[in-house]
């Protein structure tokens, strides 16, 4: 772009600044209108035509002004024809080669500033950045409505200007507004950082609301457990020392079935969990055995449980199921060979089921703004569970 002369006036300077933007090394390769002009005539366009593009024509409706400001400067980049109606990029400033050195080149040269209020305009931009450096290119960004986003990519003439610009003191603030400045590569890592951040939350966010999900569905189908075994427990006390649980099944056999007993050899209390309502089958049990209802001459206090507490019993005994479940299958899976394989009270019974194993931007927004047609303006456009214990001592 045009540097500020002496003898140039202000208005001379913004014209030759946009005209030069026209034809230089940002926007020529993508301003489709512009290119298709260049091959009408050896690469010169009509100064008439150029008066049509909408901010030169903000700035002046005059050739006059227009060749005398490209008279004016010393950047070279324009040629004016002999009868002054006509200007073309100079032959001796081809266009760069667009490989990945010179975008790198343009990584290198470029800078990232947030902060601008939404109603910024260009020439305010232009004015604030007047005297901090040479600039090549000024690009807006703005979102899928075109509305600017209060930042800007700001493209110095080289990376030595782009490096003084990021040293100066005064680029702190924008009309009492503090301001992000950061080298554009900068900028890029720092996003890349906020993307990996925001896929991390995500993906945790994500696992976080399955595990609830989850752990819903589980507590769900606990609680239809629950409701479907509501009745069915009994629990007993007594000096029990030389009963098994073999024993409770003789006692309740042809009363009621037990699915589970809940007793440790020794122990002075216990539960039975029967395979229908347990008060039926205690009194079924007392009226063969008597009232008192002994288990080998022992006297026993029998309980029916309710409540909450036969919630907190089956959730225990729900769990410890499907412990030993697990702890079957974690030994190879017996298969015909093992207790299963040989029939007797568990051979074709459900298991109840546990919890189930796991196997298992906005810039890019802009990257599809940005490589569409320029505007030309200074910016860029279970049945039953396994038993506790042996068969011996639990089993039929």
């Amino acid at each position: 772009m045009a540097e500020s002369q002496e003898e140039m006036s202000p208005l001379e300077v913004k014209v030759a600044r946009q005209v030069e933007y026209y034809f230089g090394d940002h926007n020529l390769p993508r301003d489709r209108f512009l290119k298709e002009q260049l091959q009408l005539d050896d690469g010169w366009v009509a100064l008439e035509t150029m008066l049509k593009f909408n901010r030169l024509k903000s700035l002046t409706t005059d050739s006059s002004v227009v060749i005398a400001a490209l008279q004016k400067s010393k950047t070279g980049l324009l040629e004016i024809s002999e009868d002054m109606t006509k200007i073309r990029r100079s032959l001796n400033k081809p266009l760069p080669e667009l490989n990945d050195e010179y975008k790198d080149t343009l990584k290198q040269k470029s800078v990232y500033i947030k902060g601008f209020p939404l109603e910024t305009t260009l020439d305010e931009i232009l004015e604030w950045l007047n005297g901090k450096g040479p600039v090549e290119n000024i690009q807006m960004r703005r979102n899928l409505q075109r509305r600017f986003k209060g930042s800007v990519f700001i493209c110095f003439d080289t990376e030595e200007s782009a490096k003084q610009f990021l040293e100066r003191s005064d680029i702190k603030s924008f009309k009492d507004n503090e301001m992000l400045v950061l080298s554009r590569e900068a900028y890029h890592a720092k996003k890349a950082e906020e993307r990996k951040q925001f896929k991390a939350e995500t993906k945790a966010k994500a696992k976080q609301e399955k595990e609830h999900q989850q752990k819903h569905a589980e507590e769900k189908e606990m609680d239809l457990l629950l409701d479907e075994h509501s009745g069915r427990l009994l629990k007993f006390s007594g000096e029990l020392e030389d009963v098994s649980r073999e024993d409770f099944h003789i006692l309740f056999s042809g009363h009621g079935r037990i699915k589970w007993v809940d007793f440790t050899r020794g122990a002075k209390e216990g539960t039975l969990l029967f395979d229908g309502k347990a008060q039926e089958a205690f009194d079924k049990a007392k009226a063969a055995h008597g009232e008192d209802l002994k288990i080998k001459d022992n006297s026993v206090t029998w309980q029916l449980v309710e409540g909450d507490e036969e919630k907190e019993i089956m959730k225990k005994i729900i769990e410890a199921q499907q412990e030993s479940f697990n702890k079957s299958r974690g030994r190879g899976g017996r298969g015909k060979r093992g207790r299963r394989g040989r029939g007797g009270r568990d051979q074709g019974r459900t298991q109840y089921q546990g919890k189930k194993t796991k196997f298992d931007s906005d810039d890019e927004q802009e990257e599809a703004l940005a490589a569409a047609p320029a505007k030309r303006e200074l910016e860029d456009a279970a049945d039953s569970p396994a038993a506790k214990v042996a068969k011996t001592e639990n089993g039929s």
